[in-house]
């Protein structure tokens, strides 16, 4: 037997698709057992399997279960959960790795799933490679077997083991998403007053969309702090493993403010120590970091990459502009939202002033949100390419470490080619309105020179 899947679900950092359409139920059998083989390879035999709360996450659930354990895997089966909660029963349970069947932040009608093994992610050249050996299709056989193993009670434990901070009054969005009966479990369990919001699971966000670095579904959670006079509030992505947050006056705390806040307590404990941000975060994270005695870096997008560069450089402590927050100060390594809800919670408290205090005393930048350029799939990597070419011969000051980010007196801009999408990705950020508009100038000018219209943004 052989598959051939759609080669539009086979991403950068996942597989990923619109179910009945680039992704059916006989894609879900074909992954189990062409991940059987690659796992037997490795001399792996039990394999831990989640999924998020999605209509048809059941389904695919189970195809890809009868294919792993008609591969000869055992598959160990923990339930519905946010996909961090399958990351940590790769640690917490006698298993060689791990897939969580989940559509992330993607709409309704999207899935997919997140792969592990031996202890890291299987992404890039690896997912291609599984294409390739589906396609191929000489499947070994076997007759593994299914158990059903109960992490909860074990993960929210671990989640607040240790825990040490302030009472405070909190809103919780869970935004319908997998994250939200753990959600439930963890207040009960910290100090201090809390409001949580759409905690049920449905995999038709009646409510919002679950992707919490897209403002407009915040507001739910604003209101709420408004109404109640909360001290701030956290929200989480469909998956529980990016976070959102906005202090008592609603204002949005982005993924590299959140991380200036978190950093200042592990480099107090280990001076000196590595922190990674993506090439989108402002430069006044990775100032912030020299600030506090750390030493920042700046690595591409992406949560698989930055997984992998911090086991390279042994950072405690990494996160994007999206969202995903990985300790592995305290913790093991990979992107948890409820832990970094966890870990920001004792991060305020030692810095004694409350998330409002701390956003004041930020340095003052504007920002464009993400500017998105729809292009062709073919071009989108050529077009960054001719933009730093043309920049390099300029003399301008550039980092190329993903795309192109380009420093300038007025402040810095980005331009990248999105992995999972075919669209070009930019932002700008710059002292004041003045400077910013001469950056995103900037910016429409070069994608002029590449014959990308203006028009063609999406937001």
């Amino acid at each position: 037997m052989s598959h051939e899947f759609n080669p539009t679900i086979l991403r950068e950092y996942d597989i990923r698709g619109i179910v009945g359409d680039t992704l059916t139920e006989a894609d879900a059998y074909a992954l189990g057992r062409t991940y059987a083989d690659l796992a037997r390879d490795e001399g792996a035999k039990r394999i831990a399997v989640g999924r998020d709360g999605r209509t048809h996450s059941g389904m695919l659930e189970a195809a890809l279960v009868r294919g792993l354990t008609e591969g000869g895997i055992d598959a160990v089966l923990i339930g519905m959960g946010p996909s961090p909660m399958l990351y940590f029963s790769t640690h917490y349970l006698d298993v060689d790795g791990g897939i969580q069947v989940t559509g992330s932040h993607n709409p309704a009608d999207y899935n997919g799933f997140k792969l592990l093994l031996k202890g890291r992610s299987v992404f890039g050249q690896e997912i291609q490679a599984l294409g390739r050996r589906a396609a191929a299709g000489d499947w070994t056989s076997g007759n593994g077997e299914t158990e059903e193993v109960h992490v909860r009670e074990a993960y929210v434990d671990r989640l607040v083991e240790g825990f040490s901070g302030n009472p405070f009054r909190i809103g919780w969005d869970a935004g319908n998403g997998a994250a939200g009966p753990i959600l439930d479990m963890l207040i009960e369990r910290l100090p201090g007053q809390h409001y949580a919001i759409f905690t049920k699971v449905d995999g038709h966000f009646p409510n919002h969309h679950p992707d919490p670095t897209v403002e407009k579904n915040l507001d739910h959670l604003k209101e709420l702090v408004a109404d109640k006079g909360l001290d701030f509030g956290i929200a989480f992505d469909g998956d529980g493993d990016r976070i959102g947050a906005v202090d008592s006056k609603g204002r949005v705390i982005w993924g590299d403010q959140l991380l200036m806040i978190l950093a200042e307590p592990v480099l107090k404990e280990q001076p000196g120590a590595t922190i990674i941000a993506d090439v989108k975060a402002s430069q006044t994270l990775f100032d912030r970091v020299s600030e506090l005695g750390g030493s920042p870096l700046m690595w591409k997008t992406g949560h698989s990459l930055i997984k992998s560069k911090m086991r390279e450089t042994g950072a405690p402590l990494a996160g994007e502009m999206s969202g995903h927050i990985f300790f592995k100060h305290r913790w093991y390594g990979f992107d948890d939202a409820l832990y970094a809800a966890v870990r920001l919670i004792e991060a305020v408290s030692a810095s004694g002033r409350s998330l409002t205090e701390l956003k004041d005393a930020m340095p003052r930048a504007v920002a464009t949100p993400e500017l998105r350029f729809q292009v062709d799939e073919v071009r989108k990597f050529a077009i960054v390419d001719e933009v730093r070419d043309r920049l390099s011969t300029d003399g301008a000051k550039v980092d190329a470490t993903d795309g192109v980010r380009v420093s300038t007196g007025d402040g810095l801009w980005l331009l990248r080619a999105s992995n999972t999408q075919d669209v070009l990705v930019a932002r700008a950020e710059a002292a004041d309105q003045a400077g910013l508009d001469r950056l995103v100038a900037q910016i429409d000018g070069q994608l002029a020179k590449s014959g990308v219209e203006r028009v063609e943004a999406v937001h």
